[in-house]
């Protein structure tokens, strides 16, 4: 009869009730224990593998890289991950053992599977790809569906102002645009209008500051038959009345006389008007949006302008920078109406790059309206298919960074060209605190920024 208790052996057994999978071998790489858990890990009896060589089971595919030899070498604690024969990923950790003289007699080691936390962390990397691609994607659509409303958006500040406009475009709020003049205020209002519930309705467009002081009343509220001397006898719809179920567009409302301001307030208010000469009340169903490139704050305070229409308009302000503060969009409005004119005209142009870097230094008094304007004309008027220097008006050729001053009349056009690059870039240094943000404005790569900067040495 077999003696169980005198078989049993304390130290085997706690090695077996041990969850993890552990493992012993000598110096010599032989495994001389191995717990019971490392049979699920390994795929393989434990008793399978005491007596063998771990260098043996790696040949054999059985685990890899194999821990022996790392901590033989190294004589202290090593981490590591391993892959077994089915492809689990273990994190291993391998521990010395030393005798009482302090020589290195066994290594222990054991491991947890981290296969599932390895493809989990692989799975949220891809994932973050995936979501900066898809990013990346939607911000290319938010650029292609403004490129598509002729709306040219690559500046953060000019990326606000335009989902701002989409925002305010779903409500019939009043919005009052702000800005230099030419810097696109219609085309906001126009798109604004697109994007709104009344798109289908009419965009009336009512410059404030064309229509005489006198004649003002007349032509936005209309007037009836015989009203006064000069006026049609059929009598006249006023733009007012023409904005029926669509937008009704102020441009500059700041020109407005006192006298005029106090009926426009009343009308937005009320939404009710009588035509000049008339007696029957008429309503009007309209959004508003106003525009101007005064400072209506200012003129409030010097009274030229009235504080309850100021409140009115300004429910949702929106300001509309200046070309000059939004250069990383000068270059895709370029492109834009470059193509566009050509198409128009049935004229191919192309900038050489010297104008391009010439058109990207100037101040653009008269923003986007004046390169529209001169993108026309260069269209127009140049005889071959590329546009030189030489095409530019002269006030152009002499900016404000002076191209002139490159040119001494005695230097290559190439060389008159790396001049004006020059100057570019020193404008740029200036301006931008990062070579990325440079390169971005310029609309070139921030390593030839780099390059660029260290050709001509700009501090």
């Amino acid at each position: 009869m077999i003696d169980k208790k005198k078989d049993w052996n304390e130290n085997e057994a706690i090695l077996h009730s041990l969850q993890d999978d552990i493992l012993v071998t000598n110096t010599d790489g032989i495994i001389l224990k191995v717990s019971e858990a490392t049979e699920a890990i390994y795929n393989m009896k434990s008793k399978e593998m005491v007596g063998r060589s771990v260098y043996d089971l790696e040949k054999e595919g059985v685990f890899t890289p194999i821990l022996t030899p790392m901590v033989i070498k190294e004589k202290k604690k090593i981490t590591f991950v391993q892959t077994t024969m089915d492809g689990k990923k273990l994190l291993v950790t391998g521990i010395p053992v030393f005798n009482p003289e302090n020589q290195l007699v066994r290594i222990v080691s054991y491991s947890h599977d981290v296969t599932e936390l390895l493809n989990m962390k692989k799975y949220l990397k891809d994932m973050e790809g995936e979501m900066e691609r898809v990013k990346s994607e939607l911000e290319m659509l938010r650029n292609l569906h403004f490129y598509k409303d002729g709306m040219i958006a690559t500046c953060d500040e000019m990326k606000k102002v335009l989902h701002l406009a989409l925002q305010v475009a779903e409500i019939d709020v009043n919005v009052l645009l702000l800005g230099e003049s030419g810097v696109g205020k219609s085309h906001i209002a126009k798109f604004i209008h697109n994007k709104s519930p009344r798109k289908g309705g009419p965009f009336i467009e009512v410059n404030c500051g064309a229509i005489p002081e006198t004649l003002f009343e007349a032509e936005f509220f209309g007037y009836e038959s015989g009203s006064f001397t000069g006026a049609n006898v059929k009598g006249k719809v006023g733009l007012a009345e023409l904005a029926e179920g669509g937008t009704l567009f102020l441009d500059e409302i700041g020109e407005l006389s006192l006298a005029n301001q106090v009926k426009i307030l009343k009308f937005i208010q009320e939404k009710q008007f009588y035509r000049v000469g008339g007696t029957k009340l008429r309503t009007a169903d309209f959004r508003m949006i106003a525009a101007t490139n005064r400072n209506l704050e200012e003129a409030v305070e010097e009274g030229t302008f009235r504080k309850d229409l100021f409140f009115r308009l300004n429910v949702v302000p929106i300001t509309i920078p200046p070309l000059r503060k939004r250069t990383t969009d000068i270059i895709p409005l370029i492109d834009y109406f470059l193509k566009y004119f050509s198409e128009k005209y049935n004229r191919q142009r192309s900038l050489d790059e010297g104008v391009i870097h010439l058109l990207l230094t100037q101040e653009w008094r008269g923003n986007v309206r004046e390169l529209i304007n001169l993108i026309e004309r260069l269209v127009v008027t140049s005889s071959k298919h590329l546009i030189e220097m030489e095409n530019l008006p002269d006030r152009y050729r002499k900016s404000s960074y002076d191209v002139s001053s490159v040119d001494d009349g005695n230097r290559s056009l190439s060389d008159i060209l790396e001049g004006v690059e020059k100057q570019v870039l020193i404008q740029a240094r200036k301006r931008y605190k990062t070579t990325t943000q440079m390169a971005k404005a310029l609309g070139i790569s921030q390593p030839s920024i780099v390059r660029k900067i260290k050709k001509y040495k700009i501090e």
